[in-house]
């Protein structure tokens, strides 16, 4: 069991790092789209990264509170596209 806990910590580390790499492109991002995109990514990633975390921990509530986030995330970025659509 401690096995997979490490390999989930590594995957969660990696996830992490990935998401460092998409907010150098929401800082460096050319247009509003690329940049909603990123934080879009960003947001599946933090997803992704709380559920690894949850299993490597045997923590429940890193699940719940990723499916919470995962639900709010989407529908700002509805909101957020609803925006641009209307501000084009």
């Amino acid at each position: 069991m401690i096995e997979i806990a490490n390999e989930m910590l590594i995957v969660g580390a990696a996830l992490v790092v990935f998401i460092i790499v998409c907010l150098a492109r929401v800082v460096l991002g050319k247009t509003i789209a690329d940049r909603v995109v990123a934080v879009d990514t960003i947001n599946t990633q933090l997803v992704a990264a709380l559920v690894v975390l949850g299993a490597a921990f045997s923590q429940i509530s890193f699940i719940d509170i990723a499916v919470i986030y995962a639900m709010l995330a989407f529908v700002s970025t509805l909101y957020i596209a609803k925006y641009l659509e209307d501000k084009a």
